[in-house]
């Protein structure tokens, strides 16, 4: 009887959180042979000798001690990368995080329901709100069930981030704020901010315990928009959070310290559930060339969005939305989990708002006006021009690839993200003329407050099979038979590293504990081969699949010489983003795109007509 009643009963958000297994700490042999595997690709055979003598010195000497030393922080804590990673991938990072950290998409409502349409664009807002409301509603009562990967659930921990949740900057590191509680934790901040025009304001998504209505919503963002049109632009202090993260953090000390009325709107912005920004831009595009929206999600004006907080909603005045988002809290899987959500709801209902009309006596939305000095003034311009110059930097494409998308490749007993990750690394072969360094994110959400890994698919697999594919001596079976052997080694690496059983991760822990113990750098860290094959940050190609729905999102490249590539799949279609820097002059984001969409029809071909 018992049994069947916990069959009955939904799971809850958070019931497996205790139960998850430690992250684990790889062998250091392990690591070291798949280091020197991930590093034979970009090495000549005089570089990779040297390599292989500094891997060996390390693992029995220093690497050893480093790797005993982790063993025993692992035993102490159930995630032993956990504050490392935050820290160092994000809170300890001075470059500004809004065009470097943040990411930034278009939102997927004009493939169905909400195309681009004048005079629309508050009445769609107020609905899509309502939808983000209900979200956080589930998180907060526990009703959002638990993911998995087949029958293991993963952690969702990240999930409590996406509301209430702001980065605060540091003048030598940054912080991390959430106000965010379930209902069985306590009370938990209802209220939303709203941007527009250089101006801050606030209202209580909350009327007597309830949601407000989409009716509701409608009056406060109405409210807001009339003031601001008829009215100067506000000072636009938001702007600040695109600073450099030292500046930024002096910058805010001083906000401080003219007034303590300031720290309270501080505060009321940090603690809100999410930001709606209004934007006055009309970034035209459509279910096949999102590039304007993408290019404006992460890049548009910066006085209507707050650069550290984990969710900004944007709403483009001609009907459609994107979002930009701090990084620093959650990996993209959570915002796309609720912009599916949304769109889902979206389209079961047609876009529409089909319950009352009728509007509750509540009080309109309250204007947060800063107390700014010359000072604040001089730094909010100054933040304004820097922001200026690195995004007129960025190039953005986003465009849908419709030729065929997963049905076609699944017909052909193949992985669609390894296609597509193949695809990209042919793309760039043919244009670099040779293989990138390159990474795709690996969830590791099987764990304890697991986030990602990373995957290297530059493989010497995946470089013998573009070698193949540019030699015009090649015969169709011996590029089949490369391109089957690529397919594998990819397949066995992501295994391996949603496991636990990466070695990036692992390869950071040693280093940062040679950091935090005062000693010299290992050599292996040194080595420049470690840099030239992506370690410490420095991937050519920065790749993630955002998932098989349709929302999508972009990031700026890791390095300047570099791209950013960000794709989703779906039955018929793959759709992409790449960035690169205009800057570096041998980058194109769109030819990258053009020879990305030829390496997917010549490998349709090599899989068909082999196939025979």
């Amino acid at each position: 009887m018992a049994n069947n009643l916990s069959q009955s009963m939904p799971e809850r958000t958070f019931q497996y959180q205790n139960s998850l297994p430690s992250l684990p700490v790889p062998s250091l042999e392990s690591s070291i042979t798949k280091y020197l595997d991930a590093v034979r690709p970009f090495a000549s055979e005089t570089e990779y000798k040297a390599t292989l003598d500094i891997v060996k010195k390390f693992q029995t000497g220093v690497g050893k001690e480093l790797h005993q030393k982790l063993l025993q922080r692992a035993k102490a804590k159930k995630n032993w990368l956990e504050e490392w990673w935050l820290d160092a991938a994000y809170l300890e990072v001075r470059i500004p995080s809004q065009l470097n950290v943040n990411f930034g998409g278009p939102a997927p409502y004009l493939e169905h329901c909400w195309p681009a349409a004048e005079g629309t664009h508050l009445q769609r807002a107020s609905i899509a709100t309502w939808h983000t409301l209900q979200y956080w509603n589930l998180i907060r009562t526990e009703r959002l069930p638990p993911q998995k990967a087949g029958k293991t659930p993963l952690d969702m921990d990240q999930f409590r981030m996406l509301f209430c949740t702001c980065k605060v900057p540091g003048v030598k590191k940054d912080t991390i704020l959430n106000y965010f509680k379930t209902e069985r934790e306590g009370p938990c901040p209802s209220h939303l901010v709203v941007m527009c025009r250089g101006r801050i304001f606030t209202f209580d998504a909350l009327c007597d315990g309830k949601i407000l209505t989409p009716p509701e919503i409608l009056r406060q963002l109405s409210y807001v928009e009339k003031v601001c049109e008829v009215e100067a632009e506000g000072d636009g202090v938001s702007a600040l959070t695109t600073e450099e993260r030292t500046r930024w953090a002096m910058a805010r000390e001083h906000l401080i310290n003219i007034d303590p009325h300031n720290e309270t709107i501080l505060e009321t912005i940090q603690s809100c559930l999410f930001i709606i920004s209004l934007d006055e831009v009309k970034p035209y595009s459509s279910a096949e060339n999102y590039t304007n929206m993408a290019l404006e999600a992460l890049k548009g004006n910066p006085t209507i969005r707050w650069g550290d907080k984990s969710y900004n909603s944007l709403v483009f005045s001609d009907g459609t939305f994107g979002s930009n988002c701090d990084h620093a809290p959650y990996d993209a899987m959570v915002l796309v989990s609720l912009c599916w959500y949304v769109d889902q709801q979206l389209k079961a209902t047609e876009g529409k708002w089909k319950g009352t009309d009728v509007v509750r006596p509540i009080p309109p939305p309250e204007e947060l006006v800063f107390i700014v000095d010359e000072k604040i003034q001089s730094d909010v311009r100054q933040a304004k021009q820097q922001y200026l110059e690195s995004t007129q930097d960025l190039q953005v494409v986003c465009y849908a690839f419709t030729a065929f998308g997963k049905a076609a490749i699944k017909e052909r007993k193949l992985h669609p993200d390894i296609f597509v990750q193949l695809a990209m690394q042919l793309a760039y072969f043919k244009l670099h003329k040779g293989p990138g360094s390159c990474y795709e994110t690996a969830m590791t959400r099987k764990f304890y407050h697991g986030r990602t890994e990373t995957m290297r698919p530059c493989t010497q697999d995946a470089v013998n099979w573009c070698k193949a594919m540019m030699d015009p001596m090649c015969d169709v079976n011996a590029k089949r038979k490369a391109m089957m052997l690529a397919f594998l080694k990819h397949d066995k690496l992501m295994a391996e590293a949603q496991e636990g059983k990466g070695f990036d991760r692992h390869l950071l822990g040693l280093y940062l504990i040679a950091k935090e113990e005062g000693r010299p750098t290992p050599d292996l860290f040194m080595d420049p081969l470690y840099a030239r094959s992506g370690g410490g940050g420095n991937f050519v190609l920065s790749s993630s699949l955002v998932g098989y729905t349709t929302v999508l999102g972009v990031v700026a490249p890791m390095v300047h010489h570099g791209y950013g590539f960000f794709y989703r799949i779906r039955d018929d279609r793959i759709v992409i983003s790449i960035s690169a820097w205009k800057s570096y002059r041998q980058t194109d984001a769109a030819t990258l795109f053009n020879n990305f969409s030829s390496s997917m029809h010549e490998m349709l071909h090599l899989a068909t007509t082999s196939q025979l």
